[in-house]
């Protein structure tokens, strides 16, 4: 299972230098070699996979000045230096093998926001979504609207002159920046706005590079003025990097934001930026358009463009068939109904916004009328979504579009190479009808979306790049593709930028291309910056543009694993780095432990990357995880128990082995499956984290508190027989000491003191048996409830579970309950994997005897309830019992019907649920109708206690962080009024033990309407 890391080269040696010199030079940043981090960077939403020599992660603008002064000096010329945001390219923007100067983890501070001029001021790690989330206050927003929003920094935004959703009307992001603070080569500070010629002349005076890039940049513009005009397309999207054409303003002012707009970080480090903001709209109305074809909605679109509506976004056949089976279908599906007898191919999305709401109707109300009366094109219908809500459900599934179709079965995938083509509008049914001749020719599939109203559409054609012959196709598709661009007026790079596709420049530029390269030159003398992307500088005659396909494809790693072993990791491999788990929103589920630590290597993007590098690793070594697998589920605990105390003492004296790393990153996961859930992809690290922990432990000692966690379940019923004593016992200081310290275990909880006997006499329970269920009449046995029993609610919150039992009992239900056995979910995330398994089918056997008598079996605690019907099916597949949550029972008991009583509580749901079963949430709500009670979801986060997480030593800090960006705040504003409620078991702990707290379960609400009578 070693998996050394390869030792240094003499191009290592020289950046081991430049970090040293580093450090020295005062830098107060994160410096990072390790493998683990660089693997994770190595990759955005490309096709590429690029290992950067380190990464660096500058604490504010002096640190980047630090670094550009180093990397000036002669001996560290050959230093290649990259800045990164989000990360979220598609064309290998931010991937580099020098260093990545990483400016998101810590420069992500909004600065000043002005309402009254319309302007903020903002580092440039700042998100998008963050950005608008603070001004929204203020009735503004930061346009452009982009499918990452969630995850694109500021910075990201400017370097590929992002645009998106309402380009039309809103334009790019060059069109909202007034000025920006740039650190050049050499440590000099550029700071770029509109100018008039005295102060670019000015400016030119200065004795530092800066004196040089104005210039240059003022000659281009001038002398080149008439080839920049008969070159440049006229396009809504126009180009990204280097926009010459808007050097100069259309009143005539000079500014060199439109250079660095779209630079891609190959010129230099932008730090801040000052933008303009705009008014968000009052009203907004979305027609969503159904079609019968996908060419239908294209021809369409270019009618529909002449009634100015403010966007239209357009999905496939394909996109739309995965939404359906994501979580983000449960939103929209009432805007979308489906005929089995037509199907809808594709669907245009038509968005009216503005402040007059009678204008906006009239404007939806001319658009409807046109649909109705035009015949050119065959809809099958349309629905309207009105107001901010409802557009917002819509547009998050048109925004994953990038993730689901990542998600398609099969080894071959849709591929990002050729998909931000720009043409015309008026030409991009006819171009598109080209493109998709041209993959047919290659007997190619792939899937379709974008913005037709801007002549854009993402096409990407589904490739298996593990297999070298289909890799191959990278090259002559890029080529056709960008003699088609132009041969329809377009230009292959509208909206994501060049990259590593920058090849197809000098053919564009034509006789222009020497003016990109001097001004690469101004900026960046020794080709030090992001080098081989959009030009090279003159100065330096060796530089050249990188090919499509010079750089290392990540299926040629991909390749490398064993077929069998990629099929069985597949929910890790399949990571195709589209960042939807780098999600801003600390009211977001999408992993706390990315948003508590701001490493990427604890995010799902991080650990799937580290896991398929680790298995990848293993191969090279010729160890076969699955056969590994087999015997580490057979042998015992005790095997090999010598050899793994040298091999953890070795680990402790500093042995290189990058299985420490990926368990570092394993061990930071709250194991709370919203990765799961929420992904497009579907990369379940709780599942493949369980297997890693296995194997790791085969040749690793298990920390303590792993035996302590995953034997709870079996030895709490004994325990508890001395509630008392376990309790004095436990909060006794030594022992408190010893958990912490020696167990790696904090604020371990107490048992609770309630007689459960006593609650189940009073009720009339009995333990279910298949000879008392046999005994039941067909119309008693509608009556019945069995209540699958889980260790935390039954030991350590014993009145909740009599208050289930004698809710269920007042509802007029006979209770039986079934025996208590271990439901092995500590086992399986600890990775006590056979354990599991025997735990898994012990109970499947046991719930399967008492399901036969078509009685429902329900839970009370999600994540254990969840377990049944995630972990036990993939582990026993269809012997796995059905077990209900609390809600999905209460559906279809007999609940009364009361009238509106006004009384509104506010839920927390447990992240699990929210995220794997989202239709759950709702039923809630219904119950609560049902009694004349309102229940409000609050958008949260995780609460940060996530089973066992929060108890653990190396995580409490990390916990209490998690909890206080989303539940602090909510249980602050919330929890006076007794208002607040949660259906997890953890997260009404993490409440008690971070506030003090109580928070009762929604179902003791229920309960006490139902006392009323």
């Amino acid at each position: 299972m070693i998996a050394l890391l390869k030792p240094a080269t003499g191009q290592a040696d020289l950046y081991d230098r430049f970090l040293t010199a580093l450090a020295g030079a005062g830098f107060a940043g994160d410096i990072a070699r390790d493998h683990g981090l660089r693997t994770v960077l190595a990759t955005d939403n490309s096709i590429y996979q690029r290992l950067p020599q380190a990464a660096v992660f500058p604490r504010d603008s002096g640190d980047v000045e630090i670094v550009a002064r180093l990397a000036a000096r002669p001996e560290f010329h050959s230093i290649v230096l990259t800045p990164r945001g989000g990360g979220t390219g598609t064309n290998g923007q931010s991937l580099t093998d020098g260093v990545i100067v990483d400016l998101s983890r810590h420069m992500n501070r909004i600065l000043e926001i002005n309402v009254e001029e319309r302007w903020v001021r903002v580092q440039t790690g700042v998100v998008k979504d963050q950005l608008n989330a603070a001004l929204k206050p203020h009735g503004l927003f930061f346009a452009p609207e982009l499918s990452t929003s969630n995850r694109a920094t500021i910075g990201g935004m400017i370097n590929t002159d992002a645009s998106g959703q309402g380009s039309c009307t809103y334009g790019k992001t060059r069109d909202h920046v007034l000025d920006l603070s740039t650190v050049l080569l050499g440590g000099a500070r550029v700071y770029s706005h509109v100018m008039d010629d005295q102060a670019v002349a000015a400016e030119q005076a200065r004795n530092d590079r800066g004196a040089e890039v104005y210039r240059c940049a003022q000659g281009i513009a001038d002398e080149q003025a008439q080839l920049i005009k008969d070159i440049f397309p006229p396009l809504n999207r126009c180009l990204t990097g280097y926009d010459l054409a808007h050097l100069r303003e259309a009143d005539g002012r000079f500014n060199l934001n439109s250079v660095l707009c779209g630079s891609e970080g190959s010129l230099g480090f932008i730090v801040e930026a000052r933008l303009n903001v705009l008014p968000i709209p009052r009203h907004s109305i979305l027609v969503n358009v159904r079609y019968a074809g996908f060419m239908d909605a294209l021809r369409d679109a270019k009618a529909l463009m002449a009634l100015k509506p403010l966007s239209i976004e357009t999905v496939d056949s394909k996109v739309l068939m995965l939404a359906m089976q994501d979580i983000v279908w449960h939103g929209v599906a009432e805007y979308f109904p489906e005929n089995p007898e037509t199907p809808t191919l594709g669907i245009n999305l038509i968005e009216f916004s503005g402040d007059d709401l009678d204008d906006v109707e009239r404007q939806v109300h001319g658009f409807v009328e046109h649909l109705q009366r035009d015949t050119s094109v065959v809809r099958l219908g349309h629905t309207l979504a009105v107001g901010h809500a409802a557009m917002t459900r819509i547009y998050a599934m048109r925004k994953r579009a990038v993730g689901l179709l990542g998600n398609v079965k099969g080894e071959a995938r849709p591929q990002p190479f050729v998909e931000d083509t720009a043409v015309p509008p008026e030409n991009l049914a006819d171009f598109i009808q080209e493109f998709r001749d041209l993959l047919d020719s290659y007997g190619l599939q792939y899937g379709m979306f974008g913005h037709v109203d801007a002549g854009v559409l993402h096409v990407r054609p589904i490739l298996d790049m593990k297999d070298p012959a289909q890799a191959a196709l990278i090259r002559p598709i890029s080529d056709q593709v960008a003699a088609l661009t132009q041969k329809h007026g377009g230009l292959l790079w509208g909206e994501h930028g060049k990259g590593l596709r920058s090849q197809y420049v000098p053919g564009y530029f034509g006789e222009l291309y020497p003016s990109l390269q001097a001004l690469k030159a101004a900026f960046d003398p020794h080709n030090q910056l992001n080098p081989g992307k959009i030009a090279t500088p003159a100065t330096v005659p060796a530089a050249r543009l990188t090919l499509v396909d010079e750089v290392e494809l990540r299926g040629e790693l991909d390749r490398t694993i064993d077929e069998r072993v990629w099929q069985s990791y597949e929910s890790a491999v399949h990571c195709n780095g589209n960042g939807a788990c780098y999600n801003y929103d600390p009211n977001d589920a999408m992993c706390p432990s990315w948003k508590a630590t701001r490493d990427r290597i604890h995010s799902p993007k991080g650990r799937a990357s580290l896991i398929r590098e680790w298995l990848r690793l293993q191969g090279e070594q010729n160890i076969d995880v699955l056969a590994a697998s087999i015997k580490a589920r057979s042998g015992n605990a005790l095997s090999g128990l010598l050899d793994k105390a040298r091999n953890s003492l070795a680990r402790r004296r500093g042995q290189q082995d990058f299985s420490h790393e990926v368990y570092d990153a394993m061990a930071g996961c709250l194991a709370c499956k919203s990765c799961a859930g929420q992904c497009p992809v579907k990369v379940n690290v709780p599942d493949f984290r369980s297997r890693f922990l296995e194997l790791y432990h085969t040749r690793y000692l298990r920390p303590l508190k792993d035996y302590l966690i995953g034997s709870l379940e079996f030895t709490i019923p004994y325990l508890a027989r001395f509630p008392r004593l376990y309790n004095a016992t436990m909060s006794a200081r030594p022992v408190r000491y010893l958990l912490e310290h020696v167990a790696g275990m904090v604020d371990s909880p107490l048992l609770s003191l309630m007689d459960f006997r006593a609650a189940c006499a009073r009720w009339n329970v009995g333990i279910a048996t298949p000879e008392r269920l046999a005994a039941l009449s067909p119309a008693q046995r509608e009556r019945t409830v069995i209540l699958v029993q889980d260790a935390f609610t039954r030991y350590f919150e014993t009145h909740l579970a009599a208050d289930w039992l004698e809710l269920i009992s007042r509802l007029g239900y006979q209770v039986y309950l079934a025996p208590y056995a271990p439901n092995g979910k500590p086992l399986q995330v600890q990775g006590f994997m056979a354990a599991f398994e025997k735990a898994a089918h012990y109970n499947s056997q046991t719930l399967g005897r008492l399901q036969g008598f078509d009685i429902p079996l329900v839970g009370l605690d999600p994540a254990m309830t969840l377990v049944y019907r995630q972990e036990y099916a993939k582990t026993v597949g269809a012997e796995a019992p059905t077990v209900l949550l609390p809600q999905e029972w209460l559906a279809t008991a007999q609940l009364p019907e009361r009238e509106d009583t006004g009384k509104v509580f506010r839920f927390l749901p447990h992240c699990t649920e929210k995220t794997n079963e989202p239709g759950s949430i709702g039923l809630w709500q219904k119950a609560y109708s049902r009694l004349g009670l309102k229940l409000d979801v609050l958008p949260s986060g995780c609460c940060g206690m996530s089973g066992t997480y929060g108890h653990e030593t190396r995580n409490a800090g990390t916990s209490a962080i998690i909890y206080a960006q989303s539940w602090q705040p909510l249980v602050a504003r919330h929890a006076t009024d007794g208002g607040l409620v949660a259906d997890g078991y953890s997260c009404r702990s993490q409440v008690k033990r971070q506030d003090g707290k109580v928070v009762l379960h929604p179902l003791q609400v229920v309960l006490q309407q139902v006392r009323a009578g």
